[in-house]
């Protein structure tokens, strides 16, 4: 990476950090252009270089915590074997993502990330191909060897993964499950709703 590259990286980064401190301390009404450009010391003009609008520094936020949380659910099917071990990992693996960075899993479970992630699907789908990939291929494995229903794999992803998205949201917006609980119950409960 050319030094140039090097400083055009720090830069969005510097803005995205920004972006999610003022999400995690104002909400999202405090999400602006103006405040993101006093909180980070960069201009509008470089924002608006980088990410296009605000818009853009939304989204780039969503999928950057989503690339680290595709990222940190393969590592975990990397590390167990069986259908019923990877179900469990998943599970458990989002619900600590969620509790270890609640301030951008709350970003990534918002209705603002939901209408920016559902108005560019395929391109952030494109964008996270390479993280998603391992997930898709494991549960088109294990479909095809048994050890998952015979279901369509976005059929599968949405009974593994949407339980799992509804008590990370329930917990980030109104605080009344005990995640911990859930992270030890619920992965059995999503296991017999795939297994054959």
């Amino acid at each position: 990476m050319s030094p140039k590259q090097q400083r055009g990286a720090a830069t969005a980064a510097q803005v995205l950090d920004s972006a999610l401190e003022l999400y995690a301390s104002r909400g999202e009404a405090g999400l602006t252009l103006a405040a993101i450009t006093s909180a980070s010391g960069v201009s509008t003009g470089s924002i608006y270089h980088h990410f296009g609008s605000l818009h853009g520094v939304v989204l780039a936020l969503a999928q950057s915590w989503l690339g680290r949380l595709l990222e940190e659910l393969a590592g975990e099917l990397g590390r167990v074997t069986g259908a019923r071990a990877g179900v469990h990992a998943v599970t458990e693996a989002y619900l600590r993502f969620v509790q270890e960075h609640p301030d951008a899993s709350r970003l990534m479970h918002s209705v603002t990330a939901d209408r920016e992630l559902v108005t560019d699907a395929r391109q952030i789908r494109g964008a996270q191909e390479a993280r998603i990939a391992p997930l898709a291929a494991w549960l088109h494995a294990h479909r095809e060897s048994g050890e998952l229903v015979a279901l369509p794999l976005p059929v599968l992803e949405s009974l593994i993964l949407g339980p799992v998205t509804g008590i990370a949201r329930r917990w980030l917006a109104l605080g009344d499950i005990d995640i911990e609980e859930a992270a030890r119950t619920v992965p059995e409960h999503i296991w017999r709703s795939v297994s054959p």
